[in-house]
């Protein structure tokens, strides 16, 4: 039964916070939350937590080569935190040769893949994810396969932005509440560019590279022809640029396969990897 917290757009955050810890309560059953260890399913595992305990509803993440090391590791670091059991389960969706090909539809196959493995894993238990009211707008198809697979979206349902989620995490002490955002591995890869096993490997191990020289917000974005695109916030540029730490990047780079290492000039942002230009 689909949660009904429409009302709670004219609310402020702690309000719609505390109408949706109702109805998780009242909940029959238990939800399957697909958790990611991100900022919003991060808040969601919270609220689940609080609302149901660790007996009232589980958390399942989808391990492949497009989770990162890092954000695997983050994940079970929150679940920890919260005293909620993981279940890892692992996800074939580089077997889909649609999901390769990365024709823009990407995601629908990612998402068709990991919530049709939760049904198998779970029959017929009603599924949660973690996106919020910023996820109703623009071409979103792991939208599309979310409402294919009759998946339930709490924080998108009570109205709670990104921005709330945030506000909310730091107020209960979340870890997570000023995480960058970050999305799969396979985000890197513009639309017609495949997607391999190899390349995601590439690609985590380059912004590993540059994580460890310091860079919170980042992105390499893997283009055809071996290039490499680094992204970095503007005031942060300058530290690739004739620097040692530039070299070393390029060095590392070209060591993993690269054959080209550029620096985007218009900065880090979020979604930029669809065109090369």
């Amino acid at each position: 039964m689909p949660l009904r917290s429409g009302s709670a757009s004219v609310a402020t955050a702690l309000e719609r916070e505390a109408m949706l810890l109702g109805e998780l309560r009242g909940l029959q059953g238990n939800p399957v939350l697909a958790f990611s260890g991100g900022v919003d399913s991060s808040y969601l595992l919270a609220l689940l937590a609080e609302s149901r305990g660790a007996e009232g509803f589980r958390a399942v993440i989808g391990v492949s080569a497009s989770l990162s090391t890092r954000q695997l590791a983050q994940a079970r670091a929150v679940a920890t935190l919260l005293g909620i059991p993981l279940q890892e389960l692992g996800t074939a969706e580089l077997e889909r040769p649609e999901y390769r090909a990365n024709l823009g539809e990407r995601c629908f196959f990612c998402k068709d893949t990991l919530f049709a493995a939760l049904h198998a894993l779970h029959g017929n238990a009603v599924i949660f994810d973690g996106s919020q009211l910023d996820d109703a707008t623009g071409h979103r198809p792991g939208r599309e396969a979310a409402r294919l697979h009759g998946v339930q979206s709490p924080l998108l349902e009570a109205s709670i932005s990104k921005a709330d989620i945030r506000a909310l995490s730091a107020r209960r002490g979340l870890p997570t509440a000023d995480l960058p955002a970050t999305p799969c591995l396979a985000s890197r890869f513009p639309a017609g560019t495949p997607v391999t096993e190899e390349g995601l490997a590439r690609v985590e191990a380059a912004e590993e590279l540059l994580a460890a020289l310091g860079f919170r917000e980042l992105r390499v974005r893997h283009h055809e022809g071996g290039v490499a695109r680094i992204e970095v916030p503007k005031s942060e540029a300058a530290r690739l640029v004739d620097t040692q730490a530039g070299a070393a990047v390029v060095a590392g780079l070209k060591s993993l396969g690269f054959r080209f290492v550029t620096l985007d000039l218009e900065g880090f942002r979020s979604g930029s990897s669809s065109t090369l230009g």
